[in-house]
């Protein structure tokens, strides 16, 4: 889809190019987060378990990212809203009831992907070795 046109469709489409950079701009927010947050808990030594905390983080940049990618916003999808115009805040509500099952659907497919590849990334922190 081209960055200056888009359409709402059902489950595939729910946001415009304005929303589409704020989930980009969420998922490098979260990327580096996750990034200073480990390389602390590896610098100051801390108990590997601690290291598990990087799934939050992870899991805003993953979400954002794949919202981004997607060109769907879980949330909306979840509150039957959609906004393809050109900025950011301005919502529509979605009416038909059948439009709204194929969005919760797409949003619970990015909440899952959202936590297992947050999930993950909390696994291999913890097996990173200590800075000392």
């Amino acid at each position: 889809m081209p960055m200056g046109s888009a359409s709402y469709i059902p489950g595939v489409c729910n946001i415009g190019p304005a929303e589409i950079a704020a989930r980009r701009r969420v998922g490098w927010g979260g990327l580096a987060a996750s990034v200073v947050l480990l390389g602390l808990f590896i610098w100051f030594d801390a108990p590997p378990l601690w290291r598990l905390t990087v799934f939050f983080p992870a899991a805003v940049s993953v979400s954002g990212f794949l919202q981004a990618v997607m060109h769907f916003c879980a949330y909306f999808g979840f509150a039957s809203l959609f906004n393809v115009g050109p900025g950011l805040g301005a919502t529509d509500t979605v009416q038909q009831a059948e439009f709204r099952a194929h969005d919760r659907k797409k949003a619970w497919q990015i909440v899952g992907l959202s936590i297992l590849i947050a999930g993950v990334v909390a696994f291999l922190a913890v097996l990173l070795p200590s800075a000392t």
